[in-house]
């Protein structure tokens, strides 16, 4: 199959990326790619360290795959040496625990099998960079170690900063961007994917490159897709993020409360919508632009039967107010209570919705807490509630339960 006009492919590489160094190059790679029918080596590198893939993460794998759909090859660089060493990007400090190779290979397994939800693994060419380290001599390694000084590695951002604080940096993390580089020089490749932290190793590779006497890539750098709070990088230690493998109600719930301010950045890294119907949907209601980008987003994770159902869901239980689909069942005993009565605030710390009563008084005096499928709010903390099997009591929009009751 032909590749596309070289316009059409600027149009959509350039999409969602934050900087292409050195730009000027990109086009004529791509013409001669073109003209010689031979697709471009699109390098995109992850170090198997334990990793649940979120939506921060597809960023740049949904550009490997827009590469894949232009014709081109990508190449996944699993890196089970270089996470020995661990990746000093962005670090002040050392990593405190080095992996064993067991523990690499089983999150990299892992890792593979969230990526295939993204690109096309069985296009794809999947190397260890193991493969060629394990092979070096010591050597070797002084030989590649003479192309970089000192000097070039002091010029990262991360290094120079715990320089300036007195904060050690080991050996080992100094080779980390020369692996990361040479990774490049071995597999040849044309263009390399990754953040903007990146950007020395991707020249540095280039250089390297050039001493090899091969073509030298070209650095495509994502921006960082901010989290739910809009504010900071999404990730899973900061509890705002979307995972892929969560369900599709469970990302719709959470697509539901990205901040408005962030929606076209949403649009432009995480879905294909062009760019001129995104400027309409968000000229448009708020709400409706978000239901369209949570399910532009969750059908391709899962389909678009799924997603559909979880907007329908979510306008129902939660824009409408109606009663959830998968209430839980607690058990009760009746002899916490008397005449089949109990106190309200009790009743809620009984059948595990709140931890404590000052939490359940709280959350009655602010008016959260609601009993019945009516949903009735409940007034006071000592109020009296009759207690049946099939009793609903709700704490705010996300915890609820229904009563059984045990003899």
């Amino acid at each position: 199959m032909p590749f596309p006009p070289i316009d059409e492919q600027l149009a959509i590489i350039r999409r969602g990326v934050e900087k292409i160094v050195p730009e000027n190059e990109l086009a004529a790679k791509l013409t001669k790619s073109r003209d010689t029918n031979t697709p471009l080596r699109v390098k995109y590198g992850i170090d198997p360290t334990g990793i649940d893939v979120h939506l921060g993460h597809t960023v740049p794998l949904r550009k490997i795959r827009q590469f894949q759909e232009l014709g081109h090859q990508a190449v996944i660089i699993i890196g089970n040496y270089t996470a020995l060493v661990g990746d000093p990007s962005g670090r002040d400090h050392a990593r405190a625990k080095r992996l064993t190779a067991d523990e690499v290979e089983a999150n990299a397994q892992d890792y593979l099998a969230q990526v295939g939800k993204v690109i096309d693994l069985s296009k794809a060419e999947v190397h260890r960079n193991g493969d060629w380290f394990a092979k070096m001599s010591f050597a070797d390694i002084l030989h590649l170690c003479g192309k970089v000084t000192i000097a070039q590695l002091l010029t990262r951002d991360d290094f120079a900063k715990r320089m300036a604080a007195e904060s050690p940096i080991f050996l080992h993390e100094c080779l980390y961007p020369i692996m990361q580089a040479w990774d490049s020089v071995v597999i040849k490749s044309d263009i390399e994917l990754g953040g903007t932290e990146q950007l020395y190793s991707f020249m540095l590779a280039r250089d390297l490159q050039a001493d090899a006497k091969i073509s030298q890539q070209i650095g495509v750098m994502s921006p960082i897709l901010v989290g739910l709070d809009g504010v900071r990088r999404m990730g899973k230690s900061l509890g705002n993020y979307i995972g892929i493998s969560e369900s599709p109600f469970d990302m719709m719930k959470k697509f539901m409360q990205v901040p408005d301010g962030v929606m076209r950045m949403y649009f432009e890294l995480l879905t294909d919508i062009p760019l001129g119907e995104i400027d309409t949907l968000m000229a448009g209601h708020p709400k409706t632009a978000k239901t369209t980008l949570a399910c532009a987003v969750i059908g391709q994770y899962h389909s678009a039967a799924e997603a559909d159902a979880a907007a329908n869901r979510w306008q129902q239980e939660v824009g409408e107010g109606a009663l959830p689909t998968d209430i839980p069942t607690v058990k009760l005993s009746r002899s916490k209570l008397v005449e089949n009565k109990a106190q309200a605030a009790r009743l809620l710390v009984d059948t595990g919705l709140v931890s404590t009563t000052s939490e359940a008084r709280r959350a009655i005096a602010q008016g959260g807490a609601y009993f019945g499928e009516s949903k009735t709010r409940l007034e006071t903390h000592d109020q009296l509630i009759t207690v049946e099997t099939g009793l609903l009591l709700f704490v705010g929009k996300k915890k609820f339960c229904r009563v059984e009751l045990l003899d």
